[in-house]
């Protein structure tokens, strides 16, 4: 079984993440509480506070610390150097950040949104 973090785009839609033993970044924690706090729609706020809680209940998040702090620049600075914008890619990079601090692919349904960086960050898509 193989170790991965896994991305937002996995955490919520219909990808399966195969054999691995995932974990997530407390960054993509923060996407999730933002989602579900701005929809708009009843249901789909209930959907997405029931996901919400059995994710919060099934991982422990890495955290954004001074290591991942530290690599979040580095691959920051580098999407900037090739003409990217990074603070549209700010959650983006901290989870990459902290896959990279952890030694772990990165499991995404969203390879495109790191492809300026796709030499320096190990991903994965789902299975």
């Amino acid at each position: 079984m193989s170790r991965v973090l896994l991305d937002t785009s996995v955490l919520i839609g219909p990808h399966d993440p195969g054999d691995v033993e995932g974990a997530i970044s407390a960054a993509s924690l923060a996407e999730l509480h933002f989602g579900t706090l701005v929809a708009g729609d009843p249901g789909e706020r209930a959907r997405r506070t029931q996901r919400l809680g059995v994710i919060e209940a099934t991982f422990d998040p890495l955290p954004v610390d001074a290591p991942v702090a530290r690599e979040w620049g580095r691959l920051a600075a580098a999407v900037a150097d090739r003409g990217g914008k990074p603070p549209r890619r700010a959650v983006d990079l901290a989870i990459a950040a902290t896959a990279n601090v952890h030694d772990v692919p990165l499991l995404t349904a969203d390879a495109a949104d790191l492809a300026i960086i796709n030499d320096l960050v190990k991903v994965r898509a789902p299975d």
